[in-house]
């Protein structure tokens, strides 16, 4: 399947590395313009350069997403570049847990405003001008938590869990306008969110053997590839997707007991 989006703009936040990077690399190389957010300048810039090699117009803004005063920054300096938005990402987020009486005020409310309060204000600035033009993508990034929490798993999986009702609530309001919202949850990707496990494991093996140690454990004997998430999203932000809508599709290789 030969997927463009030739004419869209896509908006990924957490778009330096990971994920978020095989998602707009997927995105630039079918076409899009691509923005991509991230908070590290230095980073940025090393993905904005690998992205640039495509012939798409690329272009990287450093924002903490998780202020409100930020995001509306943002908007502003990716409006003036692209005047459009047509492909919203919400993939900006960490891994943190811990057990729930050793959870401060401080850090839910830092959980929240990274995980679900971001993608709700981007979705609010975003939604008017895909309900305009009748066209527009949203993609929630979230994890299996979301659907099954386990204990220890507070905040990130309350997050996550509020983000995917925010992915049906909006998929049902934005249904009539040609705009559909659907969510991913990752399991077990490669991943710089891996590399840090990695890196916190203390070792000595290397990065791959730990990657191919960890991935034996998994249903399919591997962990999943960056590149298989942007595959999906890539379908999911075409018009070849254009009745798929309010969906939570597991990318897990299998892992979750929950379909």
């Amino acid at each position: 399947m030969n997927i463009q989006l030739t004419n869209r703009t896509a908006l990924v936040t957490g778009g330096s590395l990971g994920l978020g990077y095989a998602m707009a690399e997927a995105f630039a190389r079918a076409g899009a313009n691509v923005a991509i957010v991230a908070r590290r300048e230095n980073v940025l810039q090393e993905a904005l350069d690998r992205l640039s090699a495509t012939d798409a117009k690329v272009a990287a803004y450093s924002c903490d997403v998780a202020d409100a005063g930020a995001i509306n920054s943002l908007w502003d300096q990716v409006m003036s570049e692209f005047g459009r938005v047509d492909i919203l990402v919400n993939n900006a987020g960490r891994s943190q847990a811990g057990p729930f009486e050793e959870i401060t005020d401080e850090i839910w409310q830092m959980d929240l405003d990274l995980k679900l309060f971001a993608a709700i204000r981007l979705a609010r600035l975003a939604l008017p001008g895909m309900k305009e033009r009748r066209w527009g993508r949203i993609i929630n990034i979230l994890n299996l938590a979301a659907r099954a929490p386990g204990p220890g798993s507070a905040p990130t999986s309350v997050s996550r869990a509020a983000g995917l009702a925010l992915t049906k609530v909006l998929a049902g309001e934005c249904a009539p306008h040609n705009v559909l919202v659907n969510a991913l949850m990752i399991g077990r990707i490669k991943s710089d969110q891996i590399l840090r496990a990695y890196e916190n494991a203390s070792t000595e093996q290397s990065f791959e053997e730990f990657v191919e140690t960890q991935g034996k454990r998994l249903p399919m004997g591997r962990m999943g590839e960056a590149s298989e998430c942007a595959n999906l999203a890539l379908f999911l932000s075409s018009d070849n997707a254009s009745y798929i809508n309010g969906c939570a599709i597991n990318m897990d290789g299998g892992l979750s007991q929950v379909p």
